[in-house]
């Protein structure tokens, strides 16, 4: 779908009850994520009195962050798609499969469930520190941007292979598992350099509860050209005018954009 397609929205989307219903799942199911996702790297601390970063503990981040997000994305994709991050609700807007309004609704749910999560870590470990997303010694700003970049690429194109694209087929249904697969594999590239997020919600909750903000736009701006250019090449050079199934008006077709239907 050509960029300039792109949908505004009615005034009255807003509040309209499945807007509504749509972000309070974005809410939930971010929650769900960041709570999984940054408990495992506290839990890691509390075993290992917060020593250096090993190999299991890259591996154990991976594999929770994998593991929460198949569930996050599973739980809400039949009410709200499923976005479970602001830069893949930046891909589908990119691709005209969702309106400005509604991106709007997603992110401020997104980043509200995250900073809810944190909390809630912070207050069930007794006070523990919710890390915030950080560069490791020799990483530039850059760098970061760079490998924000590929692997939200990776990730945004994945979610339209196997959960937008019309031609997909009975490929729908590992919809979820692909996307929790590719990010448990970037973190597994990436963790070591700059924590890997591809995600600004799960940034933007660990930064607001420990209130460090050293380089978090490199987690806004890299997840961000990421889904861009990762919607566009796959929306104009392999579904071009075919249509959309990434459209998150009605719940019934975010179930079938997952092939629950």
């Amino acid at each position: 779908m050509p960029i300039n397609r792109i949908a505004v929205g009615t005034p009255g989307e807003a509040s309209h009850p499945d807007s509504l219903r749509a972000a309070l799942a974005e809410f939930i199911s971010t929650l769900i994520f960041v709570f999984a996702g940054s408990g495992s790297g506290m839990a890691f601390n509390k075993l290992t009195d917060s020593a250096s970063t090993t190999p299991a503990g890259l591996v154990a981040a991976a594999l929770a962050h994998a593991f929460a997000l198949f569930v996050a994305v599973s739980v809400g994709a039949n009410i709200s798609g499923g976005h479970v991050n602001p830069a893949v609700t930046f891909g589908a807007l990119i691709g005209g499969n969702i309106t400005l309004l509604r991106s709007i609704l997603y992110w401020i749910a997104q980043l509200l469930g995250s900073v809810v999560a944190c909390l809630l870590l912070k207050f069930s470990t007794g006070g523990l520190e919710t890390p915030a997303f950080g560069l490791s010694s020799g990483v530039g700003a850059w760098n970061a941007v760079v490998f924000e970049i590929v692997m939200t690429f990776g990730l945004v194109y994945t979610v339209y292979a196997t959960a937008v694209d019309p031609k997909k087929g009975n490929l729908g249904i590992i919809a979820p598992i692909a996307i929790g697969f590719i990010v448990g594999a970037n973190i597994l590239a990436g963790g070591a350099f700059d924590g890997a997020s591809m995600n600004p919600a799960v940034s933007f909750g660990p930064a607001v509860v420990s209130w460090t903000w050293t380089n978090h736009w490199v987690y806004w701006l890299g997840p961000f050209i990421g889904a861009g250019i990762a919607a566009l090449v796959y929306d104009n050079i392999f579904i071009g005018m075919d249509g959309s199934l990434f459209n998150c008006v009605l719940p019934v077709e975010s179930m079938e954009m997952f092939g629950f239907l």
